[in-house]
């Protein structure tokens, strides 16, 4: 697998699509749980039923063979966006099989640039996941206090602040 094609909204009340996210985000949380010691992240117990009850907003990327063949989800983002106007990026996960090709810079570039560029866009992700912060920081976020919603996790949050002022 050597190409991803275009970033495309994802639509969960398809089965295989659904299956899809729920099977890439069960492999990327199982990796994260193992660079940040806690196995105890609420997406590796989700249910797929769980999942698509959630009111997120869904975008994915497919990969690709050498020989042009789709090689399935390579990656998704999962946003909602909070009263006050900022967009929260709930989840971002890639498929092993696609680390380290560009997958979630794609996925989060299209997120920046549908989302309206007067809000605060905000995302966390285990403290210790080097791969996620480093990300985060080539994109233009601030990392802000780390948290502790449990005992043995510690979670980064980062802001990329409003691209344009607010009229």
């Amino acid at each position: 697998m050597t190409t991803t094609g275009p970033v495309r909204p994802l639509d969960l009340t398809d089965d295989a699509t659904a299956a899809a996210v729920h099977r890439v985000g069960r492999a990327a949380y199982a990796v994260e749980a193992e660079l940040i010691g806690f196995d105890g992240i609420p997406a590796l117990r989700e249910s797929l039923a769980e999942m698509r009850e959630r009111p997120l907003r869904w975008l994915g990327i497919r990969g690709h063979d050498e020989g042009g063949e789709d090689g399935g989800l390579a990656g998704f983002l999962a946003w909602e966006e909070e009263g006050d106007g900022t967009v929260c990026v709930d989840r971002l996960c890639v498929d092993p099989a696609w680390f380290r090709k560009g997958v979630a810079s794609q996925l989060l570039r299209a997120l920046l640039a549908g989302a309206p560029s007067d809000r605060p866009v905000t995302v966390t992700t285990g403290a210790a996941n080097a791969p996620a912060a480093a990300l985060y920081g080539r994109l233009g976020f601030t990392r802000g206090e780390d948290f502790s919603p449990a005992p043995g996790l510690v979670m980064a949050s980062f802001t990329l602040a409003p691209r344009a002022p607010r009229p």
